[in-house]
């Protein structure tokens, strides 16, 4: 009896135990958007996250119309080396798993896509015109040797990842299947933890089987500060508020004491200059974005005819062109036509007439006070000889005529103000 029961306890203990042990936490991350630094900090995180709890795998929604390759490769090598199983999942339906999404990809250990998804490179025109054959040819290379290596990693279709990348074709999530680009479809989250169960993957540490039927799913967020650097990381929105900073702090030094102007523009030249941290700049056409505005600025002072006006809007819509630049034709980067033009137009609007205003207000005769009074037409209440009295502004004043004599009731102009007496001379009719 009592080899009865110790057989039956060692029975329990091989049969439940095992289930107890993998009956785990998974983790799921969402990437919506464009590959940038701040998409990459977050899969770092995450898998650090996922690898220190030892989950049993992390899971990526993915859902990218490409982005950064600096930012994509430093994924793809968080994937290859992570210590847990990677699983991609292009969702939901309509999403896209484009350009540098392909990479990523490719580089998990299972790839799914959920109905009505493709995946395939997109290759966008640059902003600043097509890049000269040999550089062309160079970026071209190196992506479609990176594209290999990871396809030949996870021996998924070489030849495909190379024509996605080469001939920027796309396909359908039911092509990719039968292509052996990814390894399965699944309509959601749950269906897709029942297909993988029982998978086995490889890890740097060797084979692993994937235990995913009940599994727990905790959703890990973005934290504050890669939230805000995913915003800035956006090329519209640091041109924007490149632009909203120096026209601030313009606005400011020909108005001191505004205090808001300079504080908002102070604030958006900082939050700029930290969003081009992420970002490709091409200084040649921040130079240009400058100049436009110094051209804007002179126009005010110096009478073109509108010519430098013209000048710097054309500057500031090629220095806007180029601000971006992009080192490979892969990468998703780049400043909206509509965001430059809106911009230039409103540029030029800004100095027409805003800037211009308060630069003739800054010229213009002061209304009140002495410097006022100089020039204003007035009568004498009395006979200037040279002294007497005068009314100007409704107001009685000493004054003294310097151009001779001046009769009673005569119309009179004041020359300067010395103290509290006016001199004038006799306005001739």
């Amino acid at each position: 009896m009592k080899h009865i029961q110790t057989a039956t306890f060692l029975f329990l203990f091989v049969t439940l135990v095992p289930s107890l042990t993998f009956s785990q936490k998974g983790y799921v991350i969402k990437i919506d958007g464009s590959i940038n630094p701040a998409s990459a900090g977050y899969l770092h995180r995450a898998v650090q996250t996922a690898a220190e709890n030892n989950a049993e795998c992390l899971i990526i929604e993915l859902n990218t119309p490409g982005g950064l390759l600096k930012s994509t490769r430093m994924m793809v090598s968080d994937m290859l080396e992570a210590k847990i199983p990677i699983v991609v999942y292009v969702s939901p339906a309509g999403a896209q798993s484009a350009s540098a999404g392909v990479f990523i990809t490719l580089a998990a250990n299972v790839a799914a896509m959920a109905p009505g998804t493709n995946i395939g490179a997109a290759h966008p025109v640059s902003m600043q015109g097509p890049m000269d054959s040999t550089m062309t040819e160079k970026a071209t290379n190196d992506a479609a040797a990176f594209v290999r290596t990871i396809a030949e990693k996870r021996q998924r279709n070489i030849q495909w990842a190379e024509e996605a990348v080469r001939r920027s074709i796309s396909i359908t999530e039911t092509e990719a299947l039968h292509a052996n680009v990814i390894d399965l479809i699944s309509r959601n989250l749950d269906s897709l933890l029942l297909q993988i169960d029982g998978r086995i993957v490889v890890l740097p540490s060797g084979p692993r089987t994937l235990h995913t039927k009940g599994l727990v799913i905790e959703q890990s967020e973005m934290g504050f500060s890669e939230k805000v650097l995913d915003t800035f990381s956006d090329p519209n929105i640091a041109y924007i508020l490149m632009l909203l900073g120096i026209y601030g702090l313009l606005f400011e030094l020909y108005n001191p004491g505004a205090v808001l102007p300079g504080v908002v523009g102070g604030i958006s030249l900082i939050l700029a200059f930290y969003s081009m941290h992420t970002l490709p700049v091409n200084f040649a056409g921040l130079g240009l974005i400058l100049f436009g505005i110094l051209l804007f600025i002179v126009d005010i002072k110096a009478v073109s005819h509108g010519v430098l006006s013209v000048g710097g809007v054309i500057a500031l819509v090629l220095g806007s062109m180029m601000l971006i630049r992009s080192d490979s034709a892969l990468e998703f980067v780049q400043i909206s036509w509509s965001v430059i033009l809106t911009s230039a137009a409103l540029s030029l609007l800004f100095f027409m007439f805003v800037v211009g205003y308060g630069l003739r207000a800054l010229k213009s005769k002061p209304p009140t006070g002495r410097e006022g009074l100089i020039g204003e037409i007035g009568e004498s209440l009395t006979t200037l000889h040279p002294e007497g009295h005068v009314r100007v502004h409704g107001e009685i004043w000493n004054a003294i005529a310097d151009s001779g004599p001046i009769t009673k009731d005569a119309r009179i102009r004041v020359v300067s103000v010395e103290n509290l007496t006016l001199h004038v001379e006799e306005v001739k009719s």
